[in-house]
């Protein structure tokens, strides 16, 4: 099981009220709502390897390089010249941050990011090199298209917590969008995606995305066809298909997650005890995490 750890506890944020607090006043409504989030995959689910995916950069240079719309709307408007961006966080999110990736490592949960890569890019990684089964837990769309019912991979998408899960698979994929997983990724890039500043082709939707895939094949299909007079296009796709040319050219590489990503030596085994008790029970104090951490221990002891 592959978190989208940040896509997690943006939507524990967003789902646990902020008067959720530690002793010291201090919300911590999005870290106790995650451990809630894992105590409850981890029961339902009952995953033999739990690998936490983080954002060690959210908005890689090499992508914004390609594309420089990408993701530029979510950065932070107060960035220093010459610093990294940041993203722009809720004030009191930010905080919690630490404080996740201290409990998940005092737990024994692996942690996994990697500079100059986001977390897609580490699932994406992780998920083609598994042997076996991988449930991908995250509320990103994008990471559909690594659904591939041949080797197991799904997509558990939130709809209502993490307690009710849209499982994705190929099938679904075709009855919603028109594609599989490995189509995904032409529909996303032609469709758009105003979350992450992808411009998409002006002019195509989703609905004509599908349909043109359906038509061509691929997206390498749909550019040979405006060249070919032949093909079945009409002229306000024509035009504004190779009026895009530039876009198309790059933003494959933009929006398929990265495959080779040089991971970190680490233990995916779910652990049955804290790996550092005293860290565990300090953590737990300092911030009160109460209940939500120990509901997930039991669940782990389970």
């Amino acid at each position: 099981m592959l978190l989208d750890t940040a896509s997690l506890y943006f939507r524990a944020y967003f789902g646990v009220p902020d008067s959720v607090r530690a002793p010291d006043g201090t919300p911590v409504n999005a870290a106790r709502g995650l451990l809630d989030f894992i105590a409850r995959l981890v029961q339902d689910h009952r995953p033999d390897e739990l690998v936490a995916c983080m954002d060690a950069d959210w908005r890689p240079q090499w992508r914004v390089d390609l594309i420089p719309t990408y993701k530029a709307h979510r950065v932070a408007t107060e960035t220093a010249a010459g610093l990294p961006d940041e993203e722009e966080v809720p004030d009191t999110l930010s905080p919690q941050v630490p404080v996740i990736e201290d409990v998940l490592d005092a737990l024994g949960i692996a942690r996994v990011g990697v500079a100059g890569y986001e977390a897609d890019d580490v699932i994406g990684t992780l998920a083609g090199r598994a042997a076996g089964p991988v449930d991908i837990v995250t509320g990103d769309r994008d990471l559909y298209q690594l659904v591939d019912d041949a080797r197991g991979v799904r997509v558990l998408y939130p709809v209502k917590g993490v307690g009710t899960l849209q499982m994705t698979d190929e099938a679904w994929l075709r009855e919603k969008y028109g594609v599989d997983g490995a189509g995904y990724v032409d529909l996303a890039l032609l469709r758009g995606d105003p979350s992450d500043g992808l411009p998409g082709v002006p002019g195509i939707g989703e609905k004509t995305a599908a349909k043109l895939l359906d038509a061509f094949g691929d997206l390498a299909g749909i550019m040979a066809a405006v060249d070919d007079p032949a093909a079945r296009l009409t002229p306000s796709q024509r035009r504004r298909l190779d009026e895009a040319r530039a876009y198309v050219a790059v933003a494959p590489k933009v929006v398929r997650v990265a495959d080779d990503v040089p991971l970190p030596d680490f233990d995916p085994a779910l652990p049955r005890e804290p790996r550092d008790p005293a860290a565990l029970e300090a953590l737990a104090a300092r911030w009160g995490l109460g209940g939500s951490l120990q509901r997930l221990l039991v669940t782990l002891q389970a």
